[in-house]
C-alpha cells in the first residue's frame, strides 16, 4: 500500500455479523465479540506497526461504528433494532480492542441506532466514542452517510444535515462534498462554533503528522518499491501460509481427504479452473489472471495425467452440454472435486442474499454428479455461511474455502492432497436452512429451550428443523482424530479477586500429526439478565505429533465473567458458572464453578 503512495486504509471492518443474508460477513471475522476483538487487535498492530512513522505503516480505520453488523433481515443499508445493552455487549467490545491497539481513526455507520443514524449520533460519536472509550483521533462518515441523514427522515436538508453529522461528532465527510458546501457557511452563520471546527482540523492534522505526510506529503511513494516490493516471493509464501489456515474441513466420511495417491480425479465446477473469483470482496487492484486457481494448484501438485477439468456450468447458469460432460468426466475418474459456491460479487457491500444457498445451476449439477455413485468431495468457496442441500450436503467431504486470494489454488491442492492438515475453525455458523438466520452460537436459552435429544412440541424450536445449525461456530475437523478428557479446574470456588486454571488432556489418536484448536467456553447459569449458552473466552492453537498426549490449560479470572448488566456497566456476578474445554461450541461436557463475593 504504502508503495503507491497510500497510508490510510477503510479497514479492518469488525462488524460482528449474525445474519448470514447480509454480504458484508465476508469483510468481518465472524458472529463472536471475543474473536472479532482478537482479530481487530491484530489488524490493527499490523496495519500501524510500532510507529505510523514507519516507512511501511499504514493508518488504520475499524468499521462501521457502531452497530451495522445488526442490519435487519441482513439486507444492506437497512436500520437496526439494538437496545443499548446488546450495541455494548455485543458490537463495542472488537472496536474498543482496535482502539486499545492504537488505531487512531474510525468510520462512521451507515444504520440508525434507537432511531438516530450513526452519523447524527451524539450520543454514539461523542458521549460512548471519545468520553466513554477514549478516543482521540478522527472521525470519517462512510460514502455519502452524512448526506443520507436526509433521507434517513432525520435531517431537513443537506445543510440541516452537516450541522447535526458535524455537531455529533464526525470529522470528515467521505464523498458527496457535504461539509464543503455547508460548513463555512454553518460556522460563520454562528449555527457551529468556530472551536469545534478548529478541533476537527486539528484531529486530522494530528494523524497526518503521525504519518510523517506534513514533512513529506509524498512519504514511502516509490516506483522502484511499486515495481518489486508487490507481489514477492515472500509476501506470496505468506500469502499460502495464511490461505491454508483458513481452509475449514466441515466434513470428511470414510476418510475421502487426503486423497489417495493414485487416484484418478475428475475436478468439476464454474470455480474449478477460474482465477478471477479468488480473491473476493473489496478486492478492486488485484490484477486479472494472476491468483492461482484450483486447477493449476492441484496440476503442479498431482502431475499431468491425473487430473481432468470440467467447467460443467457457470456460476449462475446452465451451459449447453455442461452436465453431459461432467457426468461424462466423472464416470471415468475415481473420485470427482467439485469445486462451487459463490462467486465474488456475490459476498460484500450491496451483495445482501435472501436465500443463501449454492446457485440452482450448480445445485444441478451436483445432483447430476452425484447419480454417477462416484465419491464426490466438495471444494466450497464462499464469503459467508451457506444453507447447503441435497447432493452437497450429502458429499463424502467438505472443504469451505471462502475466498482465499492469490495463493488459493496451491492452499487447496495442499489441504487436498495431505501436504497439509486443516487446522482453521468456523468463525460463523453454517444453517441448516436460510429462514434460520440470524442464527448465532451465542444465543440466549429463552424460557423454553429445546434440550439436547428432545422433540417437545411446545419448545423455541421450527416445525421443520431443530434449533441447531448444521456446522456449528467452532467447528472444523483435522486429518486426525483427538480424544477430549474430562475438563478439571484446581479451584471449586472462584475468589472475587483471584483467579482459577481450566484445564483438560487431549491425546491425538490418529496416524498424522495436526494442530488442534482448543476453545474455551463460560456460561452464566444464573444472572441479573438473560445469558447467553455460551460464549468463547479463549482459544489456543496446539501442535499434537501423531500419539501425542497434551494438556492444555486456561486461567479464568472475574474479567472474563463480565456482562453489562441492568446499569448498563460492565461487571460480574456472584454465582454458579459452567466451563468447556472443546474442539467447537456445542461439543464437551461442562464443569460448575462458583464466583463468590467480594
Amino acid at each position: 500500500m504504502t508503495a503507491v503512495g497510500v497510508h490510510w486504509t477503510y479497514a479492518p471492518m469488525v462488524d460482528v455479523a449474525r445474519d448470514q443474508r447480509w454480504g458484508r460477513v465476508a469483510e468481518g471475522s465472524g458472529e463472536d465479540p471475543y474473536l472479532s476483538s482478537r482479530f481487530a487487535d491484530a489488524y490493527v498492530r499490523g496495519f500501524q506497526g510500532k510507529s505510523l512513522a514507519f516507512p511501511h505503516s499504514v493508518a488504520a480505520c475499524p468499521k462501521h461504528f457502531a452497530g451495522y453488523g445488526a442490519v435487519l433481515g441482513g439486507m444492506e443499508y437497512n436500520t437496526t433494532d439494538l437496545t443499548e445493552r446488546e450495541l455494548r455487549q455485543t458490537h463495542l467490545p472488537p472496536f474498543k480492542a482496535a482502539f486499545d491497539a492504537g488505531a487512531v481513526t474510525t468510520m462512521a455507520a451507515f444504520n440508525d441506532i434507537d432511531g438516530v443514524p450513526a452519523s447524527g449520533n451524539r450520543h454514539l460519536l461523542t458521549e460512548i466514542l471519545r468520553k466513554e472509550m477514549g478516543f482521540r483521533g478522527f472521525v470519517v462518515s462512510d460514502a455519502g452517510s452524512a448526506e443520507e441523514l436526509v433521507a434517513h427522515g432525520f435531517a431537513t436538508d443537506e445543510k440541516d444535515a452537516a450541522k447535526k453529522a458535524f455537531n455529533a461528532g464526525l470529522d470528515v465527510n467521505m464523498g458527496g462534498g457535504l461539509f464543503k458546501r455547508h460548513l463555512a457557511d454553518l460556522v460563520l452563520g454562528g449555527a457551529l462554533p468556530q472551536a469545534a471546527l478548529n478541533e476537527a482540523v486539528r484531529r486530522v492534522l494530528m494523524v497526518k503528522e503521525q504519518l510523517g505526510l506534513l514533512d513529506d506529503p509524498f512519504r514511502s511513494l516509490d516506483l522502484v518499491r511499486e515495481k518489486t516490493q508487490i507481489r514477492t516471493s515472500a509476501a506470496l509464501a505468506l500469502a499460502r501460509k495464511a490461505a491454508v489456515r483458513s481452509i475449514v474441513l466441515v466434513k470428511n466420511e470414510k476418510d475421502r481427504l487426503p486423497l489417495a495417491k493414485h487416484a484418478g480425479i475428475a475436478l468439476i465446477g464454474p470455480l474449478a479452473d477460474d482465477p478471477d473469483n479468488l480473491d473476493g470482496t473489496w478486492a478492486p487492484w488485484a490484477r486479472r489472471g494472476e491468483s492461482v486457481s484450483l486447477a493449476k494448484g492441484l496440476r503442479q501438485a498431482l502431475g499431468e495425467g491425473k487430473l481432468s477439468v470440467t467447467r460443467g456450468s457457470d456460476i449462475h447458469k446452465a451451459i449447453p452440454g455442461g452436465i453431459e460432460q461432467a457426468v461424462a468426466a466423472a464416470s471415468v475418474a475415481d473420485i470427482v472435486i467439485l469445486a462451487l459456491g459463490e462467486g465474488q460479487e456475490m459476498s460484500g457491500e450491496a451483495a445482501a442474499r435472501s436465500q443463501i444457498v449454492v446457485p440452482p445451476a450448480q445445485q444441478d449439477l451436483a445432483e447430476a454428479i452425484a447419480a454417477t455413485g462416484k465419491p464426490m468431495v466438495v471444494v466450497l468457496s464462499c464469503g459467508r455461511a451457506l444453507a447447503l442441500e441435497g447432493a452437497i450436503l450429502h458429499a463424502d467431504a467438505i472443504m469451505v474455502t471462502w475466498f482465499l486470494g492469490s495463493e488459493g489454488g496451491h492452499a487447496i491442492a495442499d489441504i487436498l492432497t495431505g501436504k497439509e492438515s486443516p487446522s482453521a475453525r468456523l468463525p460463523v455458523s453454517f444453517p441448516q436452512t436460510s429462514g434460520q438466520q440470524p442464527w448465532f452460537y451465542n444465543h440466549k436459552p429463552t424460557g423454553r429451550p429445546q434440550l439436547a435429544g428432545e422433540n417437545a412440541f411446545f419448545k423455541a424450536r421450527y416445525r421443520d428443523v431443530s434449533h441447531a445449525a448444521l456446522y456449528p461456530f467452532g467447528h472444523g475437523l483435522t486429518y486426525s482424530a483427538v480424544e477430549y478428557g474430562p475438563v478439571d479446574v484446581d479451584l471449586a470456588e472462584l475468589a472475587w479477586n483471584g483467579a482459577i486454571t481450566v484445564s483438560a488432556t487431549m491425546r491425538n489418536v490418529g496416524q498424522r500429526s495436526i494442530e488442534e484448536t482448543v476453545q474455551l467456553y463460560v456460561r452464566d447459569l444464573a444472572a441479573s439478565v438473560t445469558r447467553p449458552v455460551r460464549e468463547l473466552k479463549a482459544f489456543r492453537k496446539v501442535a499434537m505429533p501423531s500419539g501425542a498426549t497434551t494438556r492444555v490449560a486456561f486461567q479464568l479470572t472475574r474479567r472474563e465473567l463480565e456482562f453489562v448488566g441492568t446499569d448498563l456497566k460492565w461487571g460480574a456476578e456472584p454465582g454458579e458458572f459452567h466451563v468447556w474445554i472443546a474442539p467447537s461450541s456445542t461439543a464437551g461436557k461442562p464443569v460448575k464453578f462458583t464466583l463468590l463475593p467480594t
